[in-house]
């Protein structure tokens, strides 16, 4: 790389300025640095980030993104308004629930869990490309297979699936 300046400090404007989740691989060709390099440095950068300022770098989604620190959250909410994943319906969230602990699974699984109709909720989830299809279950019908995809990690800061916070009743 040429004139590198503070690493950094670059490394710190590559993942602001892509404003998603950015992988090792990707850093590496950009600051023409090993993916070993850049794991290590990663790892010094987050360790600053921690100590001072307001933002911080999360593993989400298989890659890196900076983002705010939580205690900074109320603000920011009051600047911009609800996120996008905050203005759902609590009978989408709890669908988007179902399918995020139990996934694969089809829509008359979900409406066995919850007791309702998810017809709706189940099309906004896809609108907002949340859900996907992800397959079709071997039996009578073939009903279709619905699980989460990477934006809905990417839209609930996860790294992967295993960040998910143990409910209570599984």
């Amino acid at each position: 790389m040429e004139q590198r300046g503070n690493i950094y400090d670059c490394l710190e404007a590559l993942l602001f300025a892509a404003g998603e989740p950015v992988t090792i691989d990707q850093i590496s060709e950009a600051l023409e640095l090993t993916q070993l390099q850049v794991n290590k440095l990663m790892e010094e950068l987050i360790a600053q980030k921690e100590k001072s300022g307001g933002l911080m770098i999360k593993e989400v989604a298989g890659g890196y993104q900076m983002c705010s620190k939580p205690q900074y959250h109320k603000f920011i909410q009051k600047l911009f308004g609800e996120t996008r994943h905050n203005n759902l319906t609590n009978a989408t969230v709890e669908t988007l629930a179902i399918i995020a602990y139990k996934q694969p699974i089809t829509r008359a699984e979900i409406e066995d869990v919850r007791g309702v109709k998810v017809e709706k909720a189940i099309s906004t989830l896809l609108a907002r490309e949340l859900i996907e299809e992800v397959g079709r279950k071997e039996c009578t019908g073939r009903p279709i297979l619905y699980g989460t995809t990477e934006e809905f990690l990417k839209q609930f800061g996860l790294g992967d699936l295993e960040d998910l916070p143990t409910p209570s009743d599984r």
